[in-house]
């Protein structure tokens, strides 16, 4: 079906060349510039006929529309298809370091493209179709560059202009075309222009149009599958996000480690003024013996509070803010609960907003900080948490958080927000607590901490629920869905 219709849409794609190229006669540039696509596409076309058969060719594209390191998941993809002895073009914005297991990876060659700023002059909408023209253009340049790839695997969302970009060079070299449906990029964008706005509405269509063309469609959630399937047409295969091995509990030399380099660039992770005392090494959290080495709890240490986000409008940190001032009303008012780090980690275009907001809260009980963590430090300190937070909310309602499949690797019990599947991950009342408010999630925290640092209680209770129902890891869910794709095409 979809060679099909790819033949059908590369005449129309050539047609519309032509047009254009007609419209446009009397501006040289443009006409100029349409013409050469034309004759490209219609050269590449000869040369796929020529190649040698792409399957046979054991190289994959991983594509990202944005910063490859914090795309934990196409990061995975990647590791997993060099572990079965693929070589791999990863191809994304260079901003964030990736994990050592990519870097360090000789089968993995990671290719920059071009984040395109700067483009201020004109109309809106003017620059942002001026931005589509030319990462198309960047994109298409790379992907007919790098060596024919039996498959591309693209990331989505961002699809715009990526999709029809990708399953053109697919199309033009005998690869297969892979999506990894994360979420809709319009559901997205929807939460900054309205679901009604014309660019809102030609990135639904422009997803629902070409998204028909790959050959295999990989989603996160049965939820997806499923509105793929009835909305889309599109048949995919779930596979779960599931954390690999390094998300794990952090034995106390780890803890140690990582608090030490955090207590010098962060003032929760200081040790009380009053804690002192001849060869001991402290932080907050932990201490070390300077005669034996051992490395222990210390006493009376502050719980601590985890959370990670992109700061997008996806997540409302206001929420997470107003429990913690109602926590420390909680205290003021005599209820035992321990004193509470709140960690915040991530990067993202919200997070000088709400850190002018935390900067404003008046807490005697409560601290918060919002460090940049780097790849190997993250599962460290979600391994050493007493608790974590998400309030990601889809804006589909059809994809799962991977910061909580990462903190339940690290055994870690999470409050989350609700939101449409989110029953797909979180067990309220098993692995953790299901809030709709901030009064919700604040009394949520009263009731988990009261007991801290026991081990009996719910928090407790929790903790040892994930470490019986070990869940899968991304390893082996990856070897039981996506290998058999694969095997199934070479075969």
């Amino acid at each position: 079906m979809a060679d099909t219709k790819s033949s059908v849409i590369v005449v129309l794609l050539l047609l519309t060349v032509f047009a254009c190229g007609l419209y446009f006669r009397h501006y040289g540039l443009f006409y100029s510039t349409f013409l050469a696509f034309a004759v490209v596409c219609l050269f590449l076309q000869a040369r796929r006929l020529r190649a040698s058969n792409g399957l046979a060719n054991r190289s994959v594209c991983v594509l990202v529309l944005g910063d490859i390191g914090r795309s934990p998941r196409m990061q995975y993809h990647v590791v997993s298809l060099s572990k079965h002895g693929y070589n791999v073009s990863f191809v994304g914005f260079l901003g964030t370091k990736p994990h050592q297991d990519v870097l360090g990876n000789e089968r993995i060659k990671i290719i920059p493209i071009s984040e395109l700023t700067g483009l201020t002059a004109g109309p809106k909408i003017l620059r942002y179709v001026t931005k589509v023209i030319l990462q198309s253009l960047q994109l298409l340049y790379v992907l007919l560059k790098i060596d024919a790839p039996s498959y591309v695997l693209m990331q989505n969302p961002p699809g715009l202009p990526g999709i029809a970009v990708t399953w053109l060079v697919c199309l033009l070299r005998g690869s297969k075309f892979i999506i990894d449906w994360h979420n809709y990029g319009y559901t997205i964008m929807a939460l900054t222009h309205g679901e009604k706005h014309p660019i809102v509405r030609v990135a639904k269509w422009y997803e629902k149009f070409f998204g028909v063309f790959s050959h295999h469609n990989l989603c996160v959630t049965n939820a997806m599958k499923e509105d793929l399937r009835r909305n889309w047409s599109i048949k995919a295969t779930t596979l779960y996000d599931k954390p690999p091995l390094m998300f794990r509990e952090a034995p106390l030399e780890a803890r140690h480690g990582l608090f030490m380099k955090m207590r010098d660039l962060y003032s929760p992770f200081k040790p009380p003024e009053e804690a002192h005392g001849e060869g001991v090494e402290r932080t907050a959290f932990t201490k070390r013996d300077g005669g034996t080495g051992t490395v222990t709890l210390a006493d009376g240490r502050p719980a601590l509070l985890l959370s990670s986000t992109s700061w997008t409008e996806d997540e409302d940190f206001s929420i997470l803010l107003k429990a913690l001032e109602e926590y420390e009303e909680f205290v003021e008012g005599g209820a035992s609960l321990p004193p509470l780090v709140c960690v915040i980690t991530g990067k993202g275009p919200q997070k000088e907003h709400y850190r002018a907001l935390i900067d404003t809260l008046q807490l005697k009980h409560v601290q918060i900080c919002t460090p940049w963590l780097e790849a190997e430090d993250y599962p460290i300190l979600l391994g050493s948490a007493d608790l974590g937070v998400c309030l990601h909310k889809s804006s589909s309602g059809l994809d799962l958080p991977m910061k909580v499949v990462d903190m339940f690797g690290c055994c870690l019990p999470v409050c989350a927000i609700h939101f449409q599947c989110l029953h797909e991950l979180v067990k309220h009342e098993e692995n953790g607590l299901i809030f709709k408010d901030s009064q919700e999630l604040a009394e949520q925290l009263k009731t988990l901490l009261s007991e801290f640092p026991g081990t009996e209680g719910r928090l407790a209770r929790f903790r040892r629920n994930l470490r019986t129902n070990e869940q899968l890891r991304w390893d082996e869910s990856w070897d039981r869905t996506v290998l058999p794709l694969l095997a199934a095409d070479a075969s």
